[in-house]
């Protein structure tokens, strides 16, 4: 399986960065960076050129007021949508589907209105533990981007603790957030990776996510059994064989 190039990052790394304030569990999240090397000034940080382990603590693009303001907007952008099919909105059983489908596209999108921040700030405990984690099998499901129809399947989620550990619900919790968007597979993988290394800053992080694509299926070469396998791996998981491979037989069993 081919891994994602992505930055490694391991125990000898989190020497250097230390770690993210946390106090009673909770996450402040202030991440420490390391003391040698020049800072990236402002204008760096934005657009193509900000560094994606910044990339988690985004503030929110949308909020549940820009919901409820942009609901006629979206559902009068359906209307024309089912207008230039060639249907009729105004027969009965298209009335409400304007609104019934911008509704849903608001659903489908819901990890816009949140941060990873707001997820894990009671959930990150000091623990004494320094064997694998493992949570497989979160159901997920998101929209491409690139024809806005489903893409569904399973991720597979393994980080070796450094003295502190994640409530459990919320790695689904991670999950959650960034599959509720417009994505493609590759850069979910590595949000997700990414979220939990800046967060708890383990020896390492390990996901991997196997899903069924619409647009492959049901439009273009439509194969019905195709599945698309992801990876990242980072810290000790991208760097020693065996934690991989242990990482990968456990999520297989």
């Amino acid at each position: 399986m081919e891994h994602s190039k992505q930055k490694q990052y391991g125990s000898s790394e989190n020497k250097e960065t230390g770690h993210s304030s946390v106090l009673n569990g909770h996450f402040d999240g202030t991440v420490k960076r390391p003391a040698a090397g020049p800072s990236l000034p402002p204008a760096a940080e934005s657009g193509s050129q900000r560094p994606v382990m910044e990339s988690w603590r985004e503030e929110r693009t949308r909020s549940v007021e820009d919901n409820e303001m942009s609901l006629p907007s979206l559902a009068a952008a359906y209307t024309t949508i089912l207008r230039g099919l060639g249907e009729d909105p105004q027969r009965q059983g298209l009335l409400k589907t304007p609104w019934r489908a911008a509704t849903a596209m608001q659903f489908f999108t819901k990890g816009y209105q949140e941060k990873i921040i707001d997820v894990l700030n009671d959930a990150i405990f000091d623990e004494d533990h320094d064997e694998m984690v493992i949570v497989k099998d979160i159901d997920m499901f998101s929209m491409c981007e690139h024809h806005l129809v489903p893409i569904f399947g399973r991720v597979h989620i393994g980080y070796l603790p450094n003295k502190r550990v994640l409530g459990l619900s919320k790695l689904a919790r991670i999950v959650e957030i960034y599959s509720r968007r417009l994505q493609v597979q590759e850069r979910l993988t590595k949000q997700i990776a990414v979220a939990i290394t800046e967060a708890l800053q383990p020896t390492g992080v390990g996901v991997v996510i196997e899903a069924t694509h619409m647009c492959m299926v049901m439009r273009g070469v439509q194969k019905m059994n195709s599945k698309t396998v992801t990876s990242t791996m980072l810290g000790v998981f991208r760097e020693d064989p065996k934690t991989r491979d242990e990482f990968l037989t456990l999520i297989r069993s």
